[in-house]
């Protein structure tokens, strides 16, 4: 995570980052573990998440609760995203939005923050090297965890079926299965990290 943070204090400007991987690979906590780090080599860090800009539920489930790829299609508002944080700040902006929508009460729900010139930007979220998103990066963190390791976290987090080709868990899986084949983001990121150990991430490739 060191040699992580110091490759994107070093980059010349402001930087965009994301950090990508499955439900439960751990990517909020290893963000907000990150961002710090990289403020103690002098960059000021936005944090921010690709929740804060979830659809309306009429959206989000228009073509079922169980369907994945409505998960995979129909989560996320990648215009609002692009609109309200990326774009504005890869101008310059000195003021942008790091939310937008609260999808737990189903209602726009606005967070802004103020952006520094030499700031980074760090997101994370699911599918964030998708065709949308892919060329917005300066650079990116793909956190590598088995399906079975990622549904057994949220599985004691949240009480959920740690089976994940569980009827329940069929839209999230296979959704997340239909990113993997449809934009092969191990093969779009910057780095991929083995995160299975949450105590112990480890660098294993570098492109």
């Amino acid at each position: 995570m060191e040699q992580v943070a110091r490759e994107i204090a070093s980059l010349g400007k402001r930087a965009t980052i994301a950090v990508d991987g499955v439900d439960g690979s751990g990517k909020t906590s290893f963000a907000d573990e990150l961002a710090p780090m990289i403020e103690r080599h002098g960059r000021p860090v936005i944090r921010a998440s690709v929740d804060g800009f979830h659809n309306p539920r009429e959206i989000r489930y228009r073509r079922g609760k169980d369907d994945p790829e409505g998960f995979f299609r129909d989560s996320y508002d990648y215009d609002s995203l692009r609109r309200h944080l990326l774009d504005p700040f890869g101008r310059g902006a000195a003021w942008v939005d790091v939310a937008r929508f609260d999808h737990r009460a189903d209602r726009e729900a606005v967070s802004t923050r103020k952006a520094e010139p030499s700031a980074v930007l760090l997101l994370d979220g699911i599918s964030l090297h998708r065709d949308e998103l892919r060329d917005h990066w300066d650079y990116s963190i793909f956190l590598a965890v088995p399906f079975a390791v990622s549904y057994a976290r949220m599985a004691q987090r949240d009480g959920s079926n740690p089976d994940p080709s569980a009827p329940e868990n069929r839209r999230y899986y296979e959704g997340q299965i239909i990113y993997f084949q449809t934009c092969q983001p191990q093969k779009r990121a910057t780095v991929i990290i083995d995160n299975s150990c949450l105590e112990a991430p480890r660098l294993v490739n570098v492109l």
